[in-house]
Order: C-alpha cells, then sequence, then structure tokens
C-alpha cells in the first residue's frame, strides 16, 4: 500500500516538508518524550502534580509541550497519553509508578466494550484541543506541531489492564476473541475521529503509537496491528503520519501500513531500509541508550552516523525510542546540535 498526501503549497516548516518527502537543507530533529522528566524545568513546572492532574491543565502542559523549543528542535509535540482516548471514551485510568496506565474497571466483557463511546462529543476530549489551539498560539508559526494517538493493539492492552505483557494479553484474546475484536474495532473508530479533530484543529503531523506490537508473532501482527494502522491511516488523513511500532520487527507490513513516515528502532538498517523503500520517508534511529548512558561526544557521534546512513533527505532524525528519564541535559544538547551542525546551543 502506497499512500500520497493530496497536493498542497509548501510548507514553511522543514520538518512538516521532510515528512511529505520534499527535498530539504537538513534532516529535522525531535524526539519522542522530549518533553519530560529527563529536564529539570519540566520537573519544576509540574511540581509534584499527578500525571493527569498535570496533563489536564492546558496551561501547564502548553507550557512543558514548548520546553525542548530552547534546544532547537524542529517540531513541538504535545504533552499527553495515549490513554487519554479510552478515558474520553469512558474508561479511567491511574497511572501507577513501574506499571504505567492502569484501569479501574479492565475491559473484561462485550457489556464493558459496548459501554465504551465510539465516537466520544470532542468537549470529551477538550484539554487536548485547547491545549493545540495554545501551543500553535505561542509558537507563531515558528515551529510545526504534531498530535498522537495509540494504535488500537497497544490500547487495548492496557484497556485489558495487561499492558506489555504480551503472553497476558494472547490468554486474553484467546479466551474472550469476541470481545477482543470488538475492542480493536471500537478502538479503531475512536481513534480515527480523535485523529480526525486534531487534523481540523490545526495540528500539523501525527504519530500512531504501537509500542507493543512489535512483540507479536507476524501473524499476530497481520491481524491485531496491520489492519488497524491501515484503516486509520487511510480514514485519517490530509497531514503527514508516522507510524511507530517500537523496536517493530516486520518493516515490509510496517511500510504497507499507508504511513508517509516509518520510524525505525536499532534493530534496523537505515540506509538498507531507504534503498529497499526509496518512496517512503523515515524517522530515527539514534539508540536512545546513547544519550542515557554515553558522553556528550559519544551523543554527537551516533547521531552523525545516523545522518549519513539517512542521506540527508527523506529522513527525521529521532531516537528508537523515547528520551529516558535519565538522560543527561547535556547529552539531549549534542543530540540536537549534531543534527542542526551546532557547537554551542541555539538561543
Amino acid at each position: 500500500m502506497t499512500n500520497h498526501l493530496p497536493p498542497a503549497a509548501s510548507s514553511p516548516h522543514l520538518l512538516v516538508r521532510a515528512a511529505r518527502g520534499e527535498t530539504v537543507e537538513r534532516p529535522p530533529v525531535w524526539a519522542m518524550r522530549q518533553a519530560g522528566r529527563w529536564d529539570p524545568e519540566f520537573n519544576r513546572l509540574r511540581n509534584g502534580l499527578s500525571f493527569y492532574e498535570f496533563s489536564e491543565n492546558v496551561e501547564l502542559s502548553a507550557k512543558a509541550s514548548l520546553l525542548p523549543r530552547r534546544f532547537g528542535v524542529d517540531g513541538i509535540i504535545l504533552f499527553y497519553d495515549i490513554t487519554t482516548l479510552p478515558v474520553a471514551m469512558g474508561q479511567r485510568f491511574i497511572l501507577q509508578r513501574a506499571r504505567g496506565p492502569v484501569p479501574d474497571h479492565p475491559i473484561r466483557t462485550l457489556a464493558d466494550v459496548e459501554q465504551l463511546e465510539a465516537m466520544p462529543e470532542p468537549q470529551r476530549f477538550q484539554h487536548i484541543r485547547d491545549l493545540l489551539c495554545l501551543v500553535r498560539e505561542e509558537l507563531h508559526g515558528e515551529l510545526p506541531v504534531l498530535v498522537f494517538a495509540g494504535a488500537p493493539f497497544t490500547v487495548a492492552a492496557y484497556c485489558i489492564n495487561t499492558g506489555k505483557d504480551i503472553a497476558a494479553t494472547r490468554r486474553f484474546a484467546a479466551e474472550q476473541p469476541r470481545v477482543w475484536q470488538a475492542l480493536l474495532e471500537r478502538l479503531t473508530t475512536a481513534t480515527v475521529h480523535f485523529l480526525r479533530t486534531l487534523i481540523a484543529d490545526g495540528a500539523d503531523v501525527y504519530q500512531l503509537f504501537d509500542s507493543w506490537a512489535g512483540l507479536l508473532e507476524r501473524t499476530e501482527y497481520e491481524a491485531w496491528a496491520q489492519p488497524y494502522h491501515q484503516t486509520i491511516f487511510r480514514e485519517a488523513s490530509g497531514i503527514p503520519r508516522i507510524l511507530f511500532v517500537k523496536e517493530g520487527p516486520y518493516l515490509s507490513r510496517m511500510a504497507a501500513s499507508g504511513a508517509e513516515v516509518i520510524s525505525l528502532g536499532v534493530r534496523h538498517d537505515l540506509a538498507a531500509a531507504r534503498r529497499a523503500y526509496p518512496h517512503l520517508v523515515f524517522q530515527g534511529n539514534v539508540d536512545e541508550a546513547i544519550l542515557r548512558t554515553g558522553t556528550p561526544e559519544q551523543v554527537a557521534a551516533a547521531t552523525r552516523a545516523c545522518l549519513a546512513a539517512g542521506g540527508g533527505q527523506r529522513h527525521i532524525v529521532n531516537l528508537n525510542h523515547g528520551v529516558d528519564r535519565h538522560t543527561p541535559v547535556a547529552n539531549f544538547k549534542a543530540f540536537v546540535q549534531a543534527v542542526r551542525g551546532l557547537t554551542t546551543p541555539p538561543r
């Protein structure tokens, strides 16, 4: 499957132009979790608030989203969580340390699935819409704004309270196949609705996160992940779309998802992927572990190697996963500056 964006005037934003496959002066750079606990300014802003208290406060989450601008990133991704959508659908979550999002009432029956709003009123996620509006106003067109959603498989795993325990997810799917299928379908409908709303509100790019789908066997991926990616990318369109599957092993399936941009983990050879799929744009794939444990010099060297593999075009520089909470600020600076060819921080 090959998707093409509709004809449009060239964007002023480097990241959008690169994502559209246009010729660019240099690859753009941003990072997943670029607004997060690794940044002392973020922690001062959060000031002990719980995740949901903080993320649902539009002014604070806007300030958090904008913090990475001072490092020179080429895009701002909004600060919220993939469970924002199921919360809007009617399932409440709490964020537990070391466990992540935990539902207060895990999905167990068809009746539970049917209680979820397939197309929640946009007012149910109004804080995200307001966040997008406020960040756009603060940027004054300086940078593009990225939004995101969790893919149905990964979000469903959280909804049934298995998370990244792939064996537990498999058991649920085997024991409750009708419930599992209905949940994936309902989440797909809601995800399309959510993304279409944010596209209409002015988002520049979106990324679909299927964090745990990389743990699936190929047949499972083709049943529980691939068709839902394709539906979402087909039905929520008009802006560049990025697919992220954490260390996803099935590059041919990812390439056939309908996304213009495929985010690669370190298991993939970026240069080889570019040769195999010259019509696609690739994102990645600097190892986040180098940012977490290396020196600024090592980070810069790894980033330059990634730039060389990316060839300068149809490439968005990013990590193989999010910025870890233990990443030194100096290393994140070195990552961004290596892409921008800078030796001193941008103002």
